[in-house]
């Protein structure tokens, strides 16, 4: 079992913790967080061990979780990293991009794996789907949140976007071209609402909204490709796939024929994938044990990481233009 230590004891990282001390694959050692008013509530209420000095914790482990705040990723990556130790990140990776990228040097210098919690990639949804996407041309997003004030420190590209820039990013298989955005601050001194339009080399164009002032909760994604629409509902869990193919000759009654202007006939058909329950959170940190153990790169890399927050912040920027 690999000893595991957590950096931060707020609502994610008691989430954490809680899947941790459950794990067949790692033994949590104890946990470090900074405000120790918090940090012993956490420990009455749960029993499990909290380290003083945050040095301490990661002298005492093998992989060290940090679940802290975005401007701390950084500092508490780098102190794990140099002591050689495996780290698992929560997103975004860092508060830069220049941080993301050093972290990057450190972990090939000192030989450690790293991975970064973008959890959506390990939703039941989009695993059902992940190999019937290919080569998609057209993506459209909506990831839409009631008002939470937990976040709002952070622009909602890095808050909510960012979750749907990283499952487009592991999906198109090209380069960024342009990007245009519009961001608007409603409630925050950040944007709260934002839109962009990423055009990647190959062609492919996705238009992705995030709002965290929203009456209602959605989280939505659809994908347009030769042949094929994909729909993926991420807070529904569910899946829709609608296909087309060369019509047969002579059809059934109940087929569903379409004939274009130049007379070629194609048919619909439907496609159900088996949706397997999971927990989300507690997949991405087993199988981040799994590359651990069997030397193999986690399923988010942090080169990975790093990628998604180059292109939100591109959109930040994009917003002052």
């Amino acid at each position: 079992m690999l000893k595991v230590g957590v950096l931060g004891a707020g609502h994610l990282g008691k989430i954490h913790l809680r899947l941790l001390n459950d794990s067949d694959n790692y033994d949590l050692v104890g946990f470090y967080d900074p405000d120790e008013i918090n940090a012993k509530k956490v420990v009455d209420e749960f029993g499990y061990s909290y380290f003083e000095n945050i040095n301490t914790l990661i002298d005492a482990v093998d992989v060290v979780d940090i679940v802290t705040p975005t401007l701390s990723h950084f500092d508490c990556a780098k102190k794990a990293i140099t002591k050689g130790k495996h780290i698992f990140i929560e997103k975004p990776i860092t508060n830069t991009h220049q941080e993301a990228k050093e972290l990057l040097k450190l972990a090939e210098q000192f030989k450690v794996k790293g991975q970064v919690g973008h959890v959506e990639r390990f939703n039941p949804a989009f695993l059902a789907v992940r190999d019937t996407i290919e080569n998609p041309m057209f993506i459209e997003t909506h990831r839409l949140a009631e008002f939470n004030p937990r976040g709002t420190d952070v622009p909602v590209v890095l808050d909510l976007m960012i979750h749907d820039i990283d499952v487009i990013l592991s999906v198109v298989k090209s380069e960024v071209k342009q990007i245009n955005a519009s961001g608007v601050s409603v409630v925050s001194k950040s944007p709260d609402i934002a839109n962009a339009r990423i055009e990647f080399e190959n062609g492919c164009v996705a238009n992705l909204t995030s709002s965290r002032i929203s009456l209602k909760n959605m989280r939505k994604s659809r994908f347009f490709q030769q042949d094929a629409y994909i729909s993926v509902d991420f807070l529904e869990k569910k899946v829709e796939v609608v296909k087309m193919k060369d019509a047969p000759e002579k059809p059934g009654d109940f087929d569903m024929i379409l004939q274009n202007a130049e007379g070629d006939k194609k048919q619909i058909y439907f496609e159900n994938p088996d949706i397997e329950t999971n927990n989300a959170i507690l997949e991405e940190l087993e199988t981040f044990a799994n590359a651990i153990n069997t030397h193999t790169d986690p399923v988010v890399t942090l080169k990975q990481g790093t990628q998604a927050l180059r292109v939100a912040l591109q959109i930040i920027e994009s917003f002052k233009q």
